[in-house]
């Protein structure tokens, strides 16, 4: 394999530690009204749109608003947590150091929302980020194409000349309906074997671009 061209990075629970706040969180909201919502229904809902995981905790876990007010109030609490303990993913910082030290551009690509992903961006060592698609400026979120075909195109490169990283299963599979060359690292859910994905179950630490070549 070659060395990939660019890096089209996922951020909750990829490069940054976030998904136990959202768990929290959602817990938090559905039991304000009443409801219940367990670790099963959390991590059903791990690297969806915030728009879908609204609908989930409307539909499922009883919160009686509309899922534009629940995205707010997600985001406001999740922000405030992150503003409090930015929790980096070992091993993330230094490979978007190396890439950016030796010209391979990244390109974040998440579903949360463009004011969480600028907070975590201003927060990231400075440079490392060439651009950025967020969830509330797709169409179509993960696991469609959208999000990653997105990030590939401000790049101006083919989608498999992108390694995009990933922890979910929801990412995954947007990741290669993209056609980029795919890598797991799982942490909250469990990314199952399957064609077209290497899978690092220890993570980033001490990972380089040259185990990236690998992909």
């Amino acid at each position: 394999m070659t060395a990939p061209q660019a890096l089209l990075v996922d951020m909750d629970g990829t490069i940054v530690d976030s998904e136990p706040y959202w768990i929290e969180t959602e817990g938090e909201l559905v039991a304000e009204f009443g409801g219940t919502w367990t670790a099963d229904d959390a991590h059903s809902v791990v690297g969806f749109a915030l728009i879908d995981a609204a609908v989930e905790l409307r539909d499922r876990g009883g919160v009686d608003l509309e899922p534009e007010a629940i995205v707010a109030r997600l985001l406001d609490r999740v922000i405030e947590r992150c503003g409090e303990h930015l929790p980096w993913r070992p091993g993330a910082r230094d490979l978007l150091i190396e890439a950016r030290d030796a010209g391979v551009p990244c390109v974040l690509v998440t579903m949360s929302w463009r004011r969480f992903a600028d907070a975590v961006i201003d927060a990231a060592p400075d440079g490392v980020f060439v651009g950025s698609v967020t969830g509330d400026e797709v169409v179509n979120g993960k696991p469609a194409p959208d999000p990653y075909l997105a990030g590939a195109a401000l790049l101006g490169l083919d989608p498999s000349e992108c390694v995009a990283i990933e922890d979910s299963p929801t990412g995954v599979a947007s990741a290669l309906a993209a056609g980029c060359r795919t890598l797991a690292v799982p942490h909250v859910v469990d990314v199952e074997p399957q064609a077209g994905v290497t899978i690092w179950p220890d993570g980033l630490v001490g990972r380089t671009l040259a185990d990236l070549a690998t992909v």
